[in-house]
């Protein structure tokens, strides 16, 4: 039989399926239909078992008796409930048959419903109907012929876009001498805050099969952003969640190892389908970036505190590089797929005078660990779901264009002081 992958809980449909449309419903997700589908095909189902096991459980004991016909000599009597037993034998393959159709089609309906919104997440369509939940940092001022990153990073010959155009394609640059430099060094900078916060550092692979994909939700969902090496059938991360949170796939942890927390650094990968126009020049938007990811599993009962802990995390990270930012609450039509409630971190960028995203921090409960079998045994004995949670801290593209755009003077582009260190120079000129 079909093993069925729960996405939201069954149990939590078929008891709460009211408040699972209404919840949905702030996702701009309209559930009624797709949810009585999946309670009908629930209730189909646990029948089916159900007389399934029973025939099984009464040609067993036809078994039984064949032996003892046997044994006494009542050859007779043992041929015909053999006959029986052989007929009740069909039944059990018929229904089980039956029984991978229904899972099969329950499956499908389950993987088409996205997690549910924390009741805090506010309605909305787009990311115009986001809430700004904090602000911090002082607006740069610049002079008026401040230039953008873009035009920095081609007066400075830090960052080559046309290079990359060339060998690879548009979204692809070249980083060159100080440039290349401040990558490495952000990178290093960033591992090395998680590290001192307790995060274990990993160095994961860049291409995930499908299972991984499908056990943080990137597939079916994100399939068409997603790059496809299609002999091999693996795909490129689009983020370090997707190996990182997949170590955890099909394991049972102890409670007394919660939280645990992992940090990784990888490029990561995204096709970008139909993204377009001045919002996407220079780093705005690159098919190939580098980001640093946190990654925590915890007890459902300590995830939002946890969340907290890891807005504080990247908070703590702007504040060190002297960035203008903001913190921002996901309406429901802007929230992902598998997300239960996203704070995005935006920078200021002074010469585009427009905020940029470089961070999102989310929990998503239960969901991905449903679909990961990922699961923690309590001190009662009993096996629990965990509570998956990630963030970027931080993805470089956009924390560069705001060093450069932020931070031009007449002398060059001045280096924050906590990443002198880093990058053994306080000046790209």
């Amino acid at each position: 039989m079909q093993k069925i992958m729960l996405m939201l809980e069954l149990q939590r449909i078929r008891e709460n399926k009211e408040e699972v449309i209404e919840r949905l419903a702030v996702k701009n997700f309209h559930a009624s239909g797709i949810v009585d589908e999946i309670v009908s095909l629930d209730q189909q189902r646990r029948a089916t078992q159900k007389l399934r096991d029973d025939i099984l459980a009464q040609s067993k004991k036809l078994a039984r008796e064949i032996g003892r016909y046997f044994t006494s000599g009542e050859k007779e009597k043992a041929e015909a409930v053999r006959r029986e037993s052989l007929a009740l034998k069909e039944q059990v393959k018929t229904l089980s048959d039956e029984l991978d159709k229904i899972s099969g089609t329950l499956h499908n309906k389950l993987v088409e419903l996205p997690n549910l919104p924390h009741p805090s997440v506010p309605r909305g369509n787009s990311d115009a109907d986001n809430e700004v939940v904090f602000t911090e940092g002082e607006m740069p001022v610049l002079p008026q012929n401040a230039l953008p990153h873009w035009e920095l990073a081609d007066k400075y010959k830090i960052i080559d876009f046309d290079l990359g155009s060339k060998v690879t394609g548009a979204g692809f640059p070249f980083y060159r001498g100080k440039g290349a430099r401040l990558q490495r060094a952000l990178i290093n900078f960033f591992l090395d805050e998680a590290i001192g916060a307790g995060y274990l550092e990993y160095q994961p692979p860049l291409m995930v099969n499908e299972a991984s994909g499908f056990g943080t939700g990137q597939l079916p969902d994100k399939e068409g952003q997603m790059y496809y090496i299609g002999l091999d059938k693996l795909y490129m991360i689009p983020t370090a969640e997707v190996p990182i949170t997949n170590i955890y796939r099909h394991v049972i942890l102890k409670e007394e190892d919660l939280p645990l927390k992992n940090v990784a650094y990888s490029s990561c990968f995204r096709r970008e389908a139909g993204s377009y126009g001045k919002d996407v020049r220079g780093l705005n938007r690159l098919h190939q970036f580098d980001k640093v990811e946190i990654v925590q599993i915890q007890h459902p009962g300590k995830s939002y505190e946890t969340l907290e802990e890891m807005k504080a995390h990247v908070a703590g990270l702007l504040r060190k590089l002297e960035l203008p930012f903001r913190i921002v609450r996901l309406c429901g039509g802007d929230l992902s797929f598998t997300s239960a409630l996203t704070f995005d971190f935006e920078v200021f960028s002074g010469a585009q005078k427009r905020w940029l995203e470089v961070s999102s921090v989310s929990n998503f409960e239960s969901y991905q660990a449903n679909r990961m079998k990922l699961r923690f045994k309590g001190a009662d004995g009993k096996t629990r779901l965990a509570h998956t949670l990630n963030g970027s801290a931080l993805a470089l593209p956009r924390i560069v264009a705001a060093l450069l755009e932020n931070n031009q003077t007449a002398e060059g582009i001045k280096i924050p002081e906590a990443l002198q260190s880093y990058t053994g120079f306080e000046l790209i000129d």
